[in-house]
């Protein structure tokens, strides 16, 4: 079997086992990605196995360059492609794209040892940067346009002073009770 028949077999697998796994993402024919971790974990990351023209004959490139990595200090990444490769090697001429991504999910707390929790450190503006002598502009209030016909309509629920009469909101208390039912005796 020609390693052409043997990747587009090993296509088909994957695609099959991660139908339906949000971590698992094929970037193109020969490259595919799986994160592992809950998102937005200082221990999450995301592999990236990448075949060559030979594979399964010889090695995938294995590598941790994705954006989401960016929080991954680079002895980390290293560590981690290393030991992936390492594993990676005794399936020389196997399908192993599967192996490498479930060896990541399984050992995905090991791998990441090394990796610190990042320290979150407040920064307090300084007002060197502002001068003192520009006056600081006010935003102004926008009023709210109104029409002619909105303008009238206010004018004719107003009294000149553009208060609304007194009792206005007051309860018809007789068709109040009619609609509510009065009090029950019982």
């Amino acid at each position: 079997m020609s390693c052409k028949e043997q990747q587009e077999e090993e296509q088909e697998v994957l695609a099959s086992i991660y139908e339906g796994d949000e971590c698992f993402k094929q970037v193109n024919e020969s490259t595919y990605q799986y994160k592992i971790g809950e998102s937005g974990h200082y221990k999450s990351f995301l592999v990236e196995v990448k075949w060559t023209e030979n594979y399964p004959d010889c090695l995938p490139d294995v590598n941790l360059n994705a954006f989401y990595n960016n929080h991954i200090t680079s002895d980390t990444k290293q560590s981690v492609v290393s030991q992936l490769q390492e594993e990676a090697e005794q399936y020389l001429g196997c399908a192993m794209t599967y192996t490498i991504f479930e060896l990541a999910k399984e050992n995905g707390e090991e791998l990441m040892a090394n990796q610190k929790e990042p320290v979150v450190t407040k920064v307090e503006e300084s007002n060197e940067n502002t001068n003192s002598n520009q006056p600081v502009a006010k935003k102004k209030e926008k009023k709210e346009q109104l029409t002619k016909q909105q303008k009238r309509k206010l004018a004719d629920r107003t009294d000149h002073k553009g208060e609304r009469p007194r009792g206005w909101d007051w309860i018809d208390v007789v068709k109040h009770l009619s609609r509510t039912g009065g009090k029950n005796d019982s």
